[in-house]
């Protein structure tokens, strides 16, 4: 089999995914998943295509990721995974698709604007 390589994106974070036949190791930024994604819950999002199609000890991930947080980061790591897992077997994509795993989430920040405070919050209005 060959390397797939897919990239998936959420909020400002980019996450490109990098899939091999292997025992179920996941790499992220050279380093262990357990160690860059701390929390349980993260690990879980990350780890939630594999479980599902039940691929967890059959391939290698490796994952290069930058930019936004730390939950945008393991979503995006989640959707690039998802779409690589759809490439190695079209079944897969009506087992993810109901899940929502296929979806890219659109929600951005909003930018600020010129004469307000934030992106919505205005200045201070004083009447006299």
């Amino acid at each position: 089999m060959e390397v797939i390589h897919k990239i998936g994106r959420r909020k400002t974070a980019v996450a490109r995914v990098y899939l091999k036949d292997g025992s179920g190791k996941i790499t992220v930024n050279k380093k262990d998943l357990n160690e860059y994604f701390s929390t349980a819950t993260l690990q879980y999002k990350v780890n939630q295509p594999l479980t599902l199609t039940s691929n967890e000890d059959k391939y290698d991930v490796n994952v290069n990721v930058y930019g936004g947080g730390i939950t945008g980061q393991a979503e995006a790591v989640r959707l690039a995974i998802s779409r690589a897992v759809c490439e190695l077997d079209e079944e897969n994509r009506s087992i993810l698709k109901p899940e929502g795993l296929l979806t890219r989430d659109p929600r951005m920040v909003e930018r600020k604007k010129f004469g307000q405070k934030k992106a919505r919050k205005k200045f201070q209005f004083s009447k006299r």
